[in-house]
């Protein structure tokens, strides 16, 4: 009798890992993303980040708060140099200054994975335009270098990145529980992804909002991001 035949994934044909993402900036009409560099943006992004009086955008992050600009410096420095993740510097395109912190994480060219996170994005970028369209583009990158998923983790409690991730396309997938521990407390953390062929849509979605059409005089958006989403 002849051995049942197990099911497997779908064959990919031609299949090539990607290359990593190049160390160079991404520009996009509000917004530009830097490779993360200590002299540059250390000092902008403390004040930047300073804003932020009671600590709360620390809450859920490996990192910070951070008490002087010299422990907030040596921790860019870390982070420009980290080879398994990369660092971006948001700036804001209207005053060139830098407003947030961003990483590729988890760089797994030969299963054609990348991860979005450790977002720092202080007071000054948090729900603005740049805050969205910096998300755009680092996600657009990933699949222009040929990655078959984008990444998005977060704890389970924090309802922000929740939210987001959902606003940004990314699709829930379940949650790791105990996965860590964070800051001295239990961490469940919620996975979310957003895959290759789900891309083109998405991307046609944050191109159609992103436009100068879609705001008013005063900055206001006229129709949501994944307004035409079922």
């Amino acid at each position: 009798m002849p051995a049942e035949i197990l099911p497997t994934g779908a064959p990919l044909p031609g299949w090539v890992p990607p290359l990593r993402p190049s160390r160079i900036a991404i520009t996009g009409r509000t917004c530009r993303m830097e490779p993360l560099d200590t002299a540059l943006h250390a000092s902008a992004l403390f004040e930047a980040n300073a804003m932020d009086r009671d600590g709360r955008m620390w809450t859920y992050l490996a990192f910070g708060p951070f008490e002087t600009s010299g422990v907030y410096r040596e921790w860019v420095e870390a982070a420009a140099r980290s080879e398994d993740s990369f660092f971006f510097a948001i700036v804001d395109g209207a005053t060139g200054r830098p407003v947030g912190v961003a990483a590729y994480m988890r760089i797994d060219p030969a299963n054609g994975s990348i991860e979005i996170g450790n977002l720092a994005f202080s007071p000054a970028l948090q729900r603005t335009t740049a805050s969205t369209e910096a998300m755009y583009l680092m996600i657009r990158q990933v699949f222009q270098l040929g990655y078959r998923r984008c990444e998005w983790k977060c704890n389970s409690l924090n309802a922000p990145s929740r939210a987001a991730a959902v606003r940004l396309g990314f699709t829930y997938e379940g949650t790791f529980r105990q996965a860590a521990v964070a800051k001295g407390c239990n961490r469940d953390t919620d996975w979310f992804s957003i895959i290759d062929t789900e891309w083109p849509a998405l991307r046609a979605e944050f191109e159609r909002w992103l436009s100068p059409d879609n705001f008013a005089a005063d900055g206001r958006q006229l129709t949501p991001l994944g307004a035409d989403r079922s």
